[in-house]
């Protein structure tokens, strides 16, 4: 997937200047395409001139002029070819993983701090990633939702960021259980 299309998807809904689109991106997309503020500037710059994007400017009193930008019939078609095609499995790509690979073979305090870490940053996101799916529920359980919600896509989006929060923070949990019991084996030894 390319960032022009996950800046489409925060596009649909409505119009956005940069500066919101960055703060959409933090709340929305983010659990599942990371970007840094300076790559969706550029990026809507190489959309508006693609023609797969528009961008208006309002005048603002007492402050700067705006530019808000929606999604153009061209960014809809290049939507839809993309979610046409087949996706491409996704890979994890990790340091902590990397130093855990290495557990047997070094001191593991450095590494039940860091996947205690991870935990508590899991744990935020889960938190965060509750209020979202609340918000978007409003009064509504899950199941009526998911049937009658006007827009479901961001809502599905929204469950997979939080099971794969849960994942992680589970899988942090079982291995700092894990190292330590094998610390307090060896001590026994």
């Amino acid at each position: 997937m390319a960032l022009r299309h996950a800046v489409l998807v925060a596009l649909l809904d409505e119009e956005l200047s940069g500066y919101q689109l960055a703060k959409a991106f933090d709340l929305g997309v983010a659990n599942f395409w990371h970007a840094q503020p300076q790559q969706l500037y550029a990026e809507l710059t190489r959309l508006e001139r693609d023609g797969l994007i528009a961008g208006r400017e309002v005048v603002q009193e007492a402050r700067p002029n705006k530019r808000l930008f929606h999604v153009t019939e061209a960014g809809l078609a290049e939507l839809e070819g993309f979610t046409a095609a087949s996706a491409k499995p996704s890979f994890v790509r990790d340091d902590l993983l990397v130093k855990v690979q290495a557990a047997d073979h070094v001191d593991t305090d450095a590494l039940i701090g860091q996947l205690s870490e991870r935990a508590t940053f899991a744990q935020a996101k889960i938190d965060l990633f509750g209020k979202l799916l609340r918000g978007m529920r409003q009064d509504r359980t899950e199941e009526e939702f998911l049937r009658d919600g006007d827009r479901i896509g961001p809502y599905l989006t929204c469950l997979r960021g939080l099971a794969f929060e849960q994942g992680n923070r589970e899988w942090c949990e079982r291995t700092i259980t894990v190292l330590r019991g094998r610390r307090q084996a060896r001590a026994r030894d």
